[in-house]
């Protein structure tokens, strides 16, 4: 497939864009500056600036941007909206890269992972943003969505696997009752996602047992 990584130079974005050259999919980053990521053609441009045209090129466009400051909490539902509304109707797929504090821990789905008394402070804003993208996201039954929640203990060093665990809405821990997964484990299951579409307009998420 044709796919499009915009923040192809971020921790997900980079082990996205490998495990989907290896797997023979043709891969465009969107970086914001020249020479960012090497071994792939590029955008160079502010991922608000993309256009329809730019965007419904590929089969699939991965949204892995990095915006995980206060100043740029903006770009999780500003960036969300634009991609929405360039892919409505169209038959581009859009994966996100989404958070875990928006995951349910109730079988109701009334309280969430960020509403917890235990939950760090600060990584609430964030959470907060990436849930108001997946509300939006939600809304829009014209576009074939998939966000992908990884697990509360997102590691960027820890070694990939393929023994983990799926889930959709709820909250989950591995099979020594942590809620981890590597950057490495959470990328190949993405790009498998890629393939075989099992979720889509849905939210899933994983965690890589031991």
């Amino acid at each position: 497939m044709n796919i499009l990584v915009i923040g192809a130079n971020g921790n997900a974005g980079r082990r996205i864009v490998e495990k989907a050259l290896k797997a023979g999919h043709q891969v465009t980053g969107v970086v914001r500056r020249e020479g960012a990521i090497e071994g792939i053609p590029t955008i160079i441009k502010d991922a608000l600036s993309l256009t329809k045209e730019e965007l419904t090129q590929f089969d699939v466009v991965v949204n892995a941007t990095s915006a995980f400051t206060p100043d740029t909490f903006y770009l999780q539902e500003d960036l969300t909206v634009l991609l929405l509304q360039a892919l409505a109707d169209t038959n581009t797929r859009l994966i996100v890269v989404g958070g875990a504090g928006s995951l349910y821990v109730n079988e109701d789905h009334s309280v969430q992972l960020y509403d917890t008394p235990d939950f760090p402070a600060e990584y609430l804003g964030l959470a907060k943003a990436q849930g108001k993208a997946l509300d939006i996201i939600r809304k829009f039954s014209n576009v074939d969505w998939t966000f992908f929640s990884p697990a509360a203990i997102f590691d960027a060093e820890g070694p990939e696997t393929d023994n983990y665990t799926l889930g959709s809405e709820n909250f989950i821990v591995n099979n020594e009752g942590q809620p981890y997964i590597s950057y490495e484990t959470y990328a190949q299951i993405l790009v498998d996602e890629i393939k075989n579409h099992k979720f889509g307009r849905q939210r899933f998420t994983a965690v890589q047992n031991a």
